[in-house]
């Protein structure tokens, strides 16, 4: 089972993607998501220019080994571009074999650990009594874990509130990568974050009680010093985790808020390497793995990492916002229903032009995801649907502090 053909295909129902397409010799067909918000044709310029003249003619069936030959190959390693591209390869091999073999790729990971996996939504309000109505319909939805996000008193938009006002008004749906050709800029204060933030999680629990899993997302906007204050002060109202506190490259970081505060820590969406994390589980600085399959390598990769880190008692939370295709979602469930260290999923519906693009049968139901038994991923992409919607530049926002310093987003 030879590799006949790969092909990079570019398309943006509502979103940008990126999507790697491989063909085997018997006429087999494997998907790989390679999609990097705001870089997308860096991603599908080194896919076309690079990899896939490499690919031609390789064993399909040597997963491990066409990861390594193409990690280690090519001299410079790891960086999102590089491990994205490797990723799509990877996802593609692997929904192929599982074809091959007849089974959903959870099969050949070991089989199911669980029935499904717990997701959680994303609620957010300009105010208190908006987000509360957000978690409601988040409820009804049938969530049973939500993060919360709200907007900040004296900013008009805020990152993560998908009704904050925008440039002229419009609706700022997240994720807020808007379709323009120079990132917009936003204004930040994190004083006022921090002033507000404990108020608003002490209104959600008495409206909704002590059960309900709540998750924060710091956007990796404060300091060390910062973030433990809000860890310390979040504690009370036992969050599930607070996410991204401080910049996720400076793991030093994560001694000093972890000194500060038993509020469960995740960290690691803009990580692309087990690499990454070698300090932070090895020392126990973090409670949860927050990478996705599509920047970290693909399925291999992955599995690899939540292995190293189920030795330290770290589970998953891989990321899964709207930019991860259903692609690299699909490839992520397979791996959330198969590993042993599970924690939650992210999970952030599609919309019904990219599903359009991406026929799916994984499903959602009372909470939890299951990434179907159709044999492979479980995904299919149209060409004549994704022929329809051409790339356009699209890019999140810009930070800047009050005294106009850019920022962490």
């Amino acid at each position: 089972m030879r590799i006949e053909s790969a092909e990079v295909i570019v398309t943006s129902p509502g979103r940008n993607f990126v999507t790697l397409r491989i063909t085997t010799s018997d006429g087999r067909t494997g998907l790989g998501d390679a999609t990097l918000n705001g870089r997308e044709l860096s991603v599908a310029a080194y896919l076309t220019e690079h990899v896939v003249p490499l690919l031609k003619g390789r064993d399909a069936a040597r997963i491990e080994d066409t990861w390594q030959y193409l990690y280690r190959g090519a001299y410079w390693r790891r960086g999102p571009v590089t491990m994205a591209a490797i990723a799509a390869v990877d996802m593609a091999l692997w929904d192929i074999k599982a074809k091959a073999a007849g089974m959903p790729l959870y099969q050949l990971l070991g089989g199911a650990s669980r029935t499904g996996a717990l997701a959680y939504g994303h609620a957010s309000g300009r105010d208190v009594p908006e987000l509360l109505d957000s978690i409601r319909a988040h409820i009804e939805d049938g969530y049973r874990a939500i993060r919360v996000q709200t907007g900040v008193p004296g900013l008009d938009s805020v990152y993560g509130v998908a009704a904050s006002a925008a440039g002229g008004g419009e609706r700022y749906d997240y994720e807020p990568a808007r379709r323009t050709a120079l990132p917009v800029e936003e204004s930040w204060d994190t004083r006022a974050y921090l002033r507000h933030i404990p108020g608003v999680f002490e209104a959600v629990r008495a409206e909704f009680g002590p059960e309900l899993p709540l998750l924060h997302d710091g956007h990796h906007r404060m300091t060390p010093i910062q973030a433990a204050k809000l860890g310390k002060a979040l504690e009370p109202y036992d969050l599930f985790w607070l996410e991204d506190a401080t910049p996720g490259e400076d793991q030093a970081a994560l001694r000093l808020i972890r000194q500060h505060t038993t509020t469960p820590l995740a960290i690691g969406e803009v990580f692309n390497s087990a690499h990454d994390y070698t300090v932070l589980l090895r020392e126990r600085l973090i409670d949860y793995v927050r990478s996705a399959v599509t920047h970290t390598g693909g399925v291999s990769a992955m599995k690899k990492l939540l292995d190293m880190a189920a030795h330290y008692g770290v589970k998953s939370g891989m990321h899964g916002p709207t930019d991860i295709s259903p692609v690299g979602m699909a490839a992520a469930l397979h791996l959330d229903l198969a590993i042993h260290n599970f924690g939650i999923q992210e999970y952030m519906r599609h919309s019904p032009r990219t599903l359009e693009v991406f026929r799916t049968s994984y499903t959602f139901e009372d909470g939890l995801l299951h990434p179907s038994d159709t044999p492979g991923l479980g995904v299919e992409l149209d060409d004549e649907a994704a022929a329809a919607h051409p790339y356009e530049p699209a890019y999140l926002p810009v930070n800047r502090l009050t005294d106009g310093t850019v920022h962490d987003w």
